[in-house]
């Protein structure tokens, strides 16, 4: 604690000051409420929202509020908050972090916030962590909620559209981050207003808020349709990689050694930094690189697919470890594992072709690289919530990342009563052996006074390694990972009952309160161990955090040897040395106050790497955000346009204006313009007639009489198409554009992708990537609009009405692959265009030729 801390107070401790005469004001309420009768106490509800359509804000009758949600939680789940929780209700209802220790009931504390904004009638969202707890939460706050008059609705992973809309309507809806994430996606992907299932973002409750903010944060949201790239590349560059022989560099390449251009010697043919997550060819690597691919020179620009397809395949064999960052499933698909967490992560996979790399380095069904369609990252999701707010055990190691990204505050909250569990020392041994053999003799030692213990391992191989162990020494267990995700929360359920030994990898099971049988008290308690550090100290502080509930007694203890990671990677190589040279023995722990001070350091130099890594990955997707921002925008205003009549005669008139412009650009006399080229390329756009001119009214000609001439000859022929076409016409504006602008969104996120791929070679040209990245896609996105424009009118200037009656009418256009229903629209026109060559694009907007496509059967 600094001087000022110690004079002012804490951040904390000074806002939970200013917000004592709240809790007071509302405890005073306690006794008016508990004489009202379930009747009057239910009437307060709508007595609340009159007054908030009156003019009174939500800071007004807060006090109120939460005195009835107080006295309604007490009849209906016989559970009254106390005045802790009173606290964190305030701090959430403010858009503010709330950090309150495990077994806190943050679950409940929850329901004061949600139930206050849920009258305003504009929508509250709960997020958790699974489908489990957002099931759970429903269910059982629900019935406080229900209580008290309000709809509640829960998103499940497996609802079809209809359910979702309905539970969007509700006052209150729960569900996971990646739903609510991936709905909000979908809604900017329909064709039909109708078929959007989410309401505007108002406020958002975050449950396990760094689990979700910050762990899950680092992953974009996908939306994705498979791309037609082939696979061989990705198995060709798996056999040659596994040719290879690791190396390493020499000799340190420091930032000296790079300026004076120093050459560091190498050996071998790549060289791995477990550090900095690479992996690099060395020369040698490279010979044979080109010997194996017949290339002449890797490093040329047309080998970069070649280079690339390498990198991924070396950075899936020496980073990438099944068990640890994946799992093979029964299907043979590569399943990602949390490293947070220690959850599958369903339907997520890795980018960059990555997740093929892998699928060949396993020697299962190698996908095709997939199509974005649509993105998102959870930062620029959750950003557009009108107001957010979380809970969590653990936030205040990351409270600049949440206050720079989030713009929230994090506000450590008081427990209920004192926490009454031992934090012990760590205790380091030479090698994982070692380490390993005390921490069974622990476990051992511990069963056999029947006192409760939770191993907490950062990676399913370790978890399944102690289980051979304890199989071995006959201890019964239980092991919670990644491949027994689906008994998370049966085997929480059991891992405080006498005798219990309970396996997790990392906090696999979070979310879920380990409760002690009776009789565990006097044994103890809960008894963690942990056998290795993570990176964060907030896993590792959620990890402590699961004994010592409520004033129950706990105890927790580290194991860790030289040989982990994060010593192995962090710790100075000199300190290390220093151990070694003692000889202790291995199998006696290693004390010493250098270590503990290594141990932190190094947590703190990651948490703080990781955190730039985050930084910078948002820097980018900032600019893609504001792209992102301007396209749904104008996409919702067709969807809910009727007549987009204007709109087309707009656009009509910036493609002339664009090929006016490219025609005449430089030449400063009318008559040496090539009106005749430029009425050729105009008419592949819109079929206006040829306009010719008189040596004199070519020699008066300007630039704007130009463009006012051919925009008036456009509306009048775009005049004569809705005459042909009638009131159909303002359907069919509505689909293509909407399908142009789909189709051209996707191959920009293409761009954008390639374009970061190789955007940091700017930086040897003392070029700032970033701002190169800025204004090149400035460029292309000021490009893909004039793309939209102009394949917008083209298709709009040849549509016609193709009368088949013998077949069932279709519908105007297919909606983008979603999971939404594909309901029939009746007897709709099929949209073709004139002259259509069988190699030309169907106008349709499919983007398929239009031979594979309208015309097939032509």
């Amino acid at each position: 604690m600094n001087l000022i801390e110690k004079i002012f107070g804490t951040h904390s401790e000074r806002e939970l000051k200013r917000i004592e005469p709240i809790i007071t004001k509302i405890e005073s309420y306690d006794e008016a409420m508990q004489k009202l009768s379930d009747e009057e106490l239910k009437a307060k509800t709508a007595e609340f929202k009159e007054r908030l359509n009156k003019g009174e804000t939500l800071d007004d009758i807060l006090p109120e509020a939460y005195a009835v949600c107080r006295e309604a939680g007490y009849r209906v789940l016989n559970m009254k908050h106390f005045r802790v929780q009173l606290v964190g209700g305030v701090i959430l209802h403010n858009g503010r972090i709330a950090e309150m220790r495990t077994g806190e009931g943050k679950t409940l504390v929850g329901t004061l916030p949600v139930y206050l904004n849920a009258l305003e009638g504009k929508g509250v969202h709960v997020v958790t962590v699974n489908d489990y707890l957002a099931k759970r939460d429903s269910e059982w706050m629900g019935q406080l909620y229900s209580f008290l008059g309000l709809s509640v609705g829960c998103i499940l992973s497996s609802m079809e559209n209809n359910e979702r809309r309905e539970a969007y309507n509700c006052d209150i809806t729960y569900g996971t981050n990646n739903e609510f994430g991936f709905d909000y996606l979908r809604d900017n992907m329909v064709l039909y207003a109708e078929e959007m299932v989410q309401r505007d973002l108002n406020y958002a409750v975050i449950d396990e808020v760094d689990s979700v903010l910050i762990d899950e944060a680092r992953t974009p949201l996908i939306i994705s349709g498979q791309g037609s790239k082939s696979t061989h590349l990705y198995k060709a560059a798996d056999i040659f990689v596994r040719r290879l022989q690791k190396g390493k560099l020499l000799g340190e390449e420091t930032a000296m050694s790079t300026l004076m251009r120093e050459e560091i010697e190498e050996e071998g043919d790549f060289v791995v930094d477990e550090k900095q997550k690479t992996v690099t060819l060395t020369q040698e690597g490279v010979r044979k690189a080109e010997q194996y691919f017949g290339l002449e020179n890797l490093a040329d620009p047309e080998n970069m697919d070649i280079q690339h397809h390498i990198t991924i395949a070396l950075k899936a064999h020496n980073l990438m470890h099944i068990e640890k960052d994946y799992i093979v499933n029964d299907e043979g698909e590569i399943v990602i594992v949390d490293e947070f967490t220690g959850r599958l992560m369903d339907g997520r996979r890795y980018s960059d072709g990555l997740h093929q790399a892998i699928e060949a380095k396993e020697g299962v069904e190698v996908k095709k690289e997939s199509q974005t369609l649509a993105t998102i990252t959870f930062q620029n999701y959750f950003n557009k919530y009108a107001k957010k707010a979380g809970m969590t055990g653990t936030a205040l190691t990351e409270e600049a990342e949440f206050r720079d990204i989030y713009g929230m505050d994090v506000i450590v909250i008081p427990t209920n009563k004192p926490i009454q569990r031992k934090d012990l020392a760590d205790v380091v041994y030479k090698t994982e052996a070692a380490k390993f053999a005390a921490v069974i003799e622990d476990i051992k030692e511990t069963h056999s006074k029947g006192q409760p213990i939770l191993v907490g391992t950062v990676n399913i191989d370790t978890s399944e390694l102690l289980s051979k162990l304890l199989k071995r020494e006959g201890v019964k267990h239980q092991v919670l990972n990644a491949k027994y995700h689906a008994k998370e929360a049966e085997i929480i359920a059991e891992a405080g009952k006498k005798g219990a030994v309970t396996i997790a990898t990392n906090m696999a099971g979070r979310g879920t309160d380990i409760k002690l049988e009776e009789g565990v008290q006097d044994l103890g308690g809960l008894k963690i161990i942990g056998t290795e550090r993570h990176e964060s100290r907030r896993i590792d502080n959620q990890l402590r955090g699961r004994s010592g509930r409520q004033g129950d007694p706990g105890v927790s203890r580290f194991y860790l040897s030289l040989e982990d990671d994060l010593m192995r990677l962090f710790t100075p190589e000199a300190t290390l040395k220093m151990f070694d040279a003692l000889g202790l023995p291995d199998d006696e722990p290693i004390e010493h106050k250098i270590l503990s001070k290594a141990i932190e350091r190094a947590q703190t130099k990651v948490e703080g790497n990781n955190f730039g890594v985050r930084k910078h990955l948002l820097e980018y997707d900032k600019i893609m955000n504001e792209q992102r921002e301007i396209i749904y925008a104008e996409r919702f205003k067709v969807l809910k346009n009727e007549n987009l009549r204007e709109k087309v005669i707009e656009m009509a008139k910036a493609v002339i204006s664009k090929v006016v412009d490219n025609c005449t650009n430089g030449i400063e006399y009318a008559e040496e313009w090539d009106i005749a080229g430029m009425m050729e390329h105009l008419r592949t756009i819109i079929p206006v007639a040829d306009v010719k001119f008189t040596k004199e009214e070519q020699e008066n000609l300007t630039v704007d009489g130009l463009k006012e001439l051919l925009s008036q000859k456009a509306e009048e022929l775009y005049k004569t198409k809705e005459e042909e076409i009638g009131e159909q016409l303002r359907e069919i504006e509505r689909v293509i554009l909407l399908k142009v602008i789909d189709q051209k969104w996707m191959d920009h996120l293409d761009n954008m992708d390639q374009m970061k791929q190789g955007i940091n070679l700017q930086a040897y040209g003392q070029r700032d990537p970033l701002v190169e990245y800025r204004f090149l896609s400035f460029d292309i996105f000021e490009e893909m609009i004039e793309n939209i424009q102009e394949e917008t009118v083209k298709a709009l200037y040849h549509v016609r009405i193709v009368v088949n009656k013998e077949i069932k009418r279709e519908r105007v256009a297919e909606p983008v692959a979603t999971n939404h229903s594909d309901e029939s629209l009746g007897a709709k026109p099929t949209v073709k265009k004139e002259k259509i060559g069988r190699n030309d694009p169907c106008p349709c907007g499919s983007g398929k030729k239009y031979k594979t496509c309208c015309g097939k059967n032509e």
